[in-house]
């Protein structure tokens, strides 16, 4: 299938959404290997499956470690789809989980048994000819596994954060500020906290932005990683989640920042485990904060694909301020790429706001890897003339040739959401972003 076919379905899907539809599009980017630009139509893929479909789909995701897209579509209950969820496990180093349903698959089905699997989830080689043995794991003592120090992180300032101007002006008028001066902000009944949700494509600063927003309140930072909460225990996870905001109230100020959120929040229509669901729940509770008291709690989350957030999260109360991080401007891409230039031997006469010019669209992790780039092109040169050799703009020009921008993918699928899926406004700032830079 040629782009403008693929194109064409896209924005058919987007105007007339159909199940049918979303399995043509998600297996024509797989098909160009383009597995990310598939994301966002798999929630519209009808469940179940049928059985050939869900073991082409999970296993692409699987091996491009795209695991909780994989497992939404896989129900373990059925011995050939249990065994691709325990691939996925295995892979996350979920070893625990991945033996204990293989060890139960396999008893029921016993030629669903795979050697790799074997070796993997048995103690040794030599236990291959028997049934797999569970070692009784202790379960975590709840207070060190939510004891906030463990995930507090240094924080910096919007000094560090290049670009991204207007974002910062909102973030200072909204956040900052009634951090700063709560009493102003109480006597107009305007609460000290609350949820912001980054959005945008990888590689743009979300992360650093949230790290330097926790600066500037003076106010301690803590990274949640998605595996902190996430237990395999049930009732676990919520209790964890719990237990985390209710710390993060006992020491305020403080700012709760969540990465890729979708995999704590995403839509529940799409999920088949009811503990994901109840995760749900939990969140939404902690973020309202009725039966208790979020003021001075900022909660930060950041991610690349809004549009699979469940509605429920972006309600007011909850994450109803968004923000565009868009990739960096050209003022803000000759910053980065002399700033990770320091320290490098550079020669003379590397002409940076050229180079910021030809590389429109790339994201700060993209400029990071074109000077890496161009540090390579260096090293061969050193290495083949025996001499050593600066960095120079003829490397960075031979680096640009064979580059590209990774966003341009994201802002294509985001210009359908953008256009078609816009609920009140919601993407108002991605449309100027495209309307102003020609796309």
């Amino acid at each position: 299938m040629d782009n403008n076919t693929l194109q064409g379905l896209m924005i058919a899907y987007n105007a007339a959404p159909s199940a049918e539809l979303a399995k043509i599009i998600t297996l024509a980017h797989f098909k160009q290997n383009n597995i990310e630009a598939s994301l966002p139509y798999l929630s519209g893929l009808r469940l179940p499956l049928e059985l050939e479909d869900t073991t082409l789909i999970a296993n692409t995701l699987i091996e491009h470690a795209y695991y909780a897209q994989a497992e939404i579509l896989l129900n373990k209950d059925d011995p050939k789809q249990a065994i691709l969820l325990v691939e996925s496990w295995l892979a996350q180093k979920l070893t625990y989980q991945a033996r204990e349903l293989y060890v139960k698959t396999t008893g029921i089905e016993p030629s669903l048994r795979r050697r790799h699997l074997d070796i993997a989830l048995t103690e040794s080689a030599t236990n291959l000819g028997e049934r797999p043995k569970l070692r009784v794991i202790e379960k975590p003592d709840m207070a060190t596994v939510t004891d906030l120090s463990r995930y507090k992180s240094t924080t910096t300032t919007f000094s560090d954060v290049v670009g991204l101007s207007e974002i910062k002006q909102q973030i200072h008028k909204k956040i900052i500020l009634p951090f700063q001066r709560p009493s102003l902000f109480q006597r107009f009944k305007k609460r000290v906290g609350g949820g912001i949700l980054l959005y945008g494509p990888p590689g743009c600063g979300k992360t650093l932005l949230a790290r330097a927003t926790a600066g500037e309140c003076k106010a301690s930072f803590y990274n949640i990683e998605i595996s902190d909460v996430l237990d395999m225990y049930i009732g676990e996870s919520e209790q964890k989640l719990h237990t985390i905001f209710e710390k993060a109230r006992s020491e305020k100020p403080s700012v709760l920042f969540f990465d890729e959120l979708e995999a704590l929040a995403g839509k529940r229509e799409h999920t088949r485990n009811s503990s994901s669901s109840h995760i749900i729940s939990q969140f939404l509770a902690e973020l309202d904060g009725f039966s208790q008291n979020n003021e001075g709690v900022l909660v930060l989350a950041s991610t690349n694909v809004p549009w699979s957030i469940d509605p429920a999260f972006l309600r007011p109360g909850r994450f109803d301020r968004m923000f565009f991080v868009p990739p960096p401007d050209r003022e803000a891409r000759q910053s980065i790429l002399e700033h990770h230039m320091k320290d490098r031997p550079t020669g003379t006469g590397i002409d940076y706001a050229a180079l910021a010019k030809n590389t429109v669209g790339y994201s700060g992790a993209d400029l990071a890897n074109l000077v890496d780039m161009a540090a390579d092109e260096a090293i061969d040169e050193s290495l083949s003339t025996g001499e050593q050799t600066n960095i120079e703009y003829k490397h960075f020009r031979e680096a640009v040739a064979s580059s590209r921008s990774t966003t341009t993918e994201w802002l294509s699928t985001a210009r359908n959401y953008a256009r078609y899926a816009n609920d009140g406004g919601r993407y108002n700032d991605v449309l100027d972003f495209l309307k102003k830079h020609g796309q």
